[in-house]
């Protein structure tokens, strides 16, 4: 019976990186590289039509979609695994991601033979992060199962994991060093992250960002 080969399709700002991972890839035997661009696809649909089972997003690429591209593939093309390579050993931005829906998370010092077993495992469902990285993201669900107040949140705004934890906090009425010390957040993190909140729910102030999603202020 054939081996069947992971279909990989590869995002990179990077010309030299994406020619060097396409090489990297080809050279196995378990990678089909089905797709390769500079730049993220305009619609998921397009990602979707190269029957790619394993999305490959460099850090560049992460960054500048806000983990908005990220959250839009896992919710429409959920067949789709996705593997962030090149990252910075940040806890936020790793939260972001893997709230967003990626399930490989790549660090930039990692070695080829790194990136290839991290890609492997991902495409057969595993999920897979630096062991630091991943005793900080239960630590957080710890914290955040027992800290956080349940709340109905509107998700058609497309806000973040992140997002959609303060935004319960803001109806709360607490300031942003409040929400900061409760999240374990620098105060500036907080504030562009409300700004962010603002900006997708078409927000001017926090009393509308209570109202437009519908979270009962709490005396």
């Amino acid at each position: 019976m054939e081996h069947h080969k992971a279909s990989v399709f590869l995002v990179a700002a990077n010309r030299l990186l994406r020619e060097a991972l396409v090489r990297l890839l080809s050279k196995r035997g378990d990678f089909y590289v089905c797709g390769v661009s500079p730049c993220v696809p305009d619609t998921t649909s397009s990602v979707n039509a190269t029957g790619a089972d394993v999305l490959i997003l460099d850090s560049v690429i992460a960054r500048l979609s806000d983990s908005t591209f990220i959250s839009k593939i896992a919710s429409e093309v959920p067949n789709v695994k996705m593997v962030l390579i090149g990252m910075d050993n940040d806890q936020e931005i790793f939260l972001e991601c893997v709230g967003a829906g990626a399930m490989g998370y790549i660090l930039k010092d990692a070695s080829a033979a790194e990136v290839v077993s991290g890609v492997q495992a991902v495409a057969q469902g595993q999920a897979v992060c630096p062991p630091h990285l991943c005793a900080y993201l239960f630590r957080s669900f710890s914290r955040q199962w027992t800290a956080i107040p349940s709340a109905r949140i509107k998700l058609e705004f497309g806000l973040t994991r992140r997002q959609q934890q303060i935004v319960p906090l803001i109806a709360q009425g607490l300031t942003n060093k409040e929400i900061a010390s409760h999240l374990n957040l620098s105060e500036q993190t907080v504030k562009n992250h409300i700004h962010g909140i603002m900006r997708r729910v078409g927000a001017g102030d926090r009393l509308q960002v209570i109202d437009l999603t519908r979270i009962s202020r709490v005396a």
